[in-house]
């Protein structure tokens, strides 16, 4: 087998990837993120350039390899939201995505010594109404300072949702398990 590789230092998306029992090395993949997220591209275009220059900048390190990168943004009505960074930030967010929909695109891209796979996943989410004293509470407890949205659905964050809508709800977090596990199947990779 050749050596599967995350173009990411998403502690998320390595718990995901370790879900699926196969052996994997990690790295950042060192691109500048904010000059596609400043570019007057559509966000789901932004999250699969960024997806692949990730996965590019791994390959070329370990041309052998199968590397998997992925990128996932938030947006409301085509304006990014970006990691908060800070509670503040985060409470901001909040406060402007309660009663609202808004989408989460999560994209990957493998490269393998034979060519790429790519795909991308939009979910959908409509977070009920909620004061600011909800939403300081669910900061304080979650912590979501470094999610794109400023929530985490695999925790508390999901009480703040009415409704979500996607295809594979691994994406959520950072990385389609449905496709990636096919994909990873149709390459040689010893999976049930």
């Amino acid at each position: 087998m050749p050596p599967l590789v995350l173009a990411s230092s998403s502690r998320y998306r390595r718990a995901l990837l370790a879900r699926l029992g196969l052996p994997f090395a990690w790295e950042a993949p060192e691109i500048d993120e904010e000059a596609s997220e400043r570019s007057a591209l559509p966000p789901r275009a932004i999250a699969e350039q960024l997806a692949e220059r990730k996965a590019r900048a791994v390959a070329a390190r370990h041309p052998q390899a199968v590397v998997i990168g992925s990128d996932q943004l938030a947006h409301l009505d085509g304006e990014l939201l970006g990691k908060p960074g800070s509670a503040a930030a985060a409470e901001q967010q909040l406060a402007r995505l309660a009663g609202r929909e808004h989408e989460l695109v999560t994209a990957v891209c493998v490269l393998h010594p034979q060519g790429a796979e790519r795909a991308t996943v939009v979910a959908r989410l409509r977070m009920r109404a909620l004061d600011a004293a909800s939403i300081a509470r669910y900061v304080a407890a979650d912590q979501p300072l470094d999610c794109a949205g400023s929530y985490k659905l695999e925790q508390r964050g999901i009480a703040l949702f009415e409704r979500i809508a996607c295809e594979d709800h691994t994406a959520i977090v950072g990385l389609p398990l449905l496709w990636l596990s096919g994909t990873l199947i149709r390459l040689g990779f010893p999976l049930p």
